[in-house]
């Protein structure tokens, strides 16, 4: 009897075959990354030391007695928190606005996006002239509403927030692309039904808009959190390696300093297991707090 193989069966062969080459490359690139640096993490593993002993849980014992870690966590959720509200929001405004039967609207979802485009060194030299103190550009136009020169990085009360400030005008652009896509999905017949019934446009919002956009809102705000949660170039390049002092310390800095000067990479492993747990508990709080909501 010949071989044959059902349409849906070689559907699915057909699909693991497109699937197969990312599958090898995570693999190889992640998953076996990932096995190696939790292995690595129980061992006093440091560079231009010929032996590597065992030391169990004793990097993770330090590294959860070590107060320069927890500085650099709640620096990181403050700017990954900011960051987030920022972007969702200002993405969400923007895809409004350009969503509009304007004339020029693609011209202006582009202009809107072109930020999206810039590299994080380029992102990071621009704002580090119109953050200045000295001869900035936001300074400049506070001096004409009576506002002294802000010290923006020098500040460590203000430095995460101009962090923020510089990221979200940086990256606004993917969820504002991401929101187009879902305030396209929401049927037109939804908002004739709710301007024959009398709602006004702060009704249609609430009600329909926002609460059919919850999918979009929580792909936006997981991604975002995943993404801000390991920033690494903003605080390096603008603040000259996260200053002042150490007031906008990231864990991937921290994780730097640890693996790359300090040369310690057993304890840096150790760090890139912690942020990895924290970044799945955030995300999967995220699904739950969202996902119970989500109008589909």
């Amino acid at each position: 009897m010949p071989f044959s193989i059902n349409l849906k069966s070689r559907e699915a062969i057909a699909a693991y075959l497109f699937l197969a080459p990312f599958l090898i490359f995570f693999a190889i690139f992640f998953v076996r990354a990932t096995i190696s640096s939790v292995g690595m993490s129980f061992y006093d593993w440091r560079l231009l030391r010929p032996s590597v002993p065992y030391v169990g849980f004793d990097n993770y014992a330090d590294l959860l007695d070590d107060p320069i870690w927890w500085t650099s966590v709640v620096h990181t959720i403050y700017f990954a928190v900011v960051t987030v509200i920022g972007t969702t929001t200002v993405g969400l405004l923007a895809a409004i606005a350009v969503t509009r039967p304007i004339r020029g609207q693609s011209f202006f979802r582009v202009l809107l996006y072109i930020p999206q485009l810039m590299s994080v060194g380029a992102m990071g030299l621009v704002w580090t002239w119109l953050l200045s103190t000295q001869f900035g550009v936001i300074n400049y136009f506070l001096s004409f509403v009576g506002i002294r020169p802000i010290n923006w990085l020098g500040d460590p009360n203000l430095v995460i927030p101009a962090l923020s400030m510089a990221t979200i005008w940086w990256t606004f652009g993917f969820p504002m692309l991401i929101f187009v896509a879902g305030l396209q999905g929401i049927p037109e017949h939804l908002y004739e039904a709710a301007r024959i019934d009398g709602a006004n446009a702060r009704q249609i919002f609430f009600r329909i808009t926002l609460p059919l956009l919850r999918p979009t809102i929580l792909f936006i705000t997981v991604t975002g959190i995943i993404s801000h949660f390991q920033v690494f170039g903003q605080p390096y390049i603008i603040t000259g390696g996260g200053g002042p002092g150490r007031s906008s310390w990231t864990v991937i800095i921290y994780l730097y300093q640890q693996a790359w000067v300090a040369f310690r990479m057993g304890y840096g492993a150790a760090v890139a297991v912690a942020i990895a747990v924290i970044m799945a508990l955030i995300t999967a709080v995220q699904f739950l707090v969202i996902s119970r909501r989500v109008e589909y």
